[in-house]
């Protein structure tokens, strides 16, 4: 298992000390790998022990083991070539197709293990009554997110997809108010910026909504609802968009059951509205 996969098996037994540990260690690997227990914990105002600790809730006998984990996990791991090659490898040389295919079942299968219909309902009825919904996804999530966005401008919704620097996302929050809601994608990493607009959308009571891989649980801060399931694959192999793509079509596809006669007529509307436009 994934350092990210054990924090997720015990998530509900971590002490808030240690929810905080946890997402020192995803946000500043590099720092924690070559630094002390002690040096950790005074970092963020925690008891030492409370390192120690959550060493062994997450399966490692010692601290030395975990922080040596972490360097292999966060930093040795990361660069994009060695994770396909990693998977090359774990295929000897088979059928890359049917390892895939294999690989991408088995995740699926296990999806309704981590989110379920309800929570997916919560999210849906959340976008449904939102004025306007920001998206934010940084790297591969952005395929994600712009097709969201379509999805969601079809029926209807108000979207906005957050982009740029740190100063054009202030600039596109700047509007963000207590009737709105934010979605953003996050997998290997917490994407930058992601703290400063959940906590934005915390601070003027917008809902924000994270859809996420196994990194879910150690988000930081934690968004208002959390739609979590791990990728295909390791940490340190190829993963693709499966999972995520899965959970945003069910949340889309909720929201269009409970608002049915109103997405319906959106859609029948845009059919007319194509039609217009390509007879010119």
């Amino acid at each position: 298992m994934s350092i990210l996969e054990r924090v997720q098996s015990v998530a509900e037994n971590l002490t808030r000390a240690e929810h905080r540990l946890v997402r020192e260690i995803i946000a500043k690997p590099r720092d924690v790998a070559l630094g002390t227990a002690s040096s950790l914990a005074q970092r963020i105002g925690v008891h030492e022990a409370t390192a120690s600790r959550l060493a062994k809730k997450l399966g490692f006998t010692s601290y030395a083991g975990f922080r040596e984990a972490i360097r292999d996990e966060f930093i040795v791991k990361t660069d994009p070539a060695l994770r396909v090659r990693n998977t090359l490898e774990a295929a000897q040389g088979g059928d890359l197709l049917s390892e895939l295919i294999a690989r991408e079942i088995e995740a699926l299968g296990n999806l309704p293990r981590y989110v379920d219909a309800k929570r997916i309902e919560q999210a849906a009825e959340v976008l449904i009554k939102a004025r306007r919904v920001f998206i934010f996804a940084r790297g591969n999530a952005v395929t994600l997110g712009v097709m969201l966005e379509k999805r969601l401008l079809r029926m209807g919704l108000d979207v906005e997809i957050l982009s740029g620097d740190s100063r054009d996302l202030a600039e596109q929050v700047l509007r963000m108010g207590d009737e709105d809601a934010l979605i953003a994608f996050a997998f290997r990493r917490q994407p930058r910026h992601y703290a400063a607009l959940v906590e934005r959308a915390r601070a003027v009571g917008a809902t924000s909504i994270s859809i996420s891989g196994s990194l879910g649980p150690a988000l930081a801060p934690a968004p208002d609802m959390l739609l979590s399931a791990p990728r295909s694959g390791s940490n340190d192999s190829f993963q693709t968009l499966t999972v995520p793509m899965a959970i945003t079509n069910a949340l889309v596809l909720t929201m269009a059951q409970k608002d049915q006669a109103k997405a319906l007529e959106r859609l029948e509307t845009l059919g007319e509205l194509i039609n217009e436009f390509e007879a010119r």
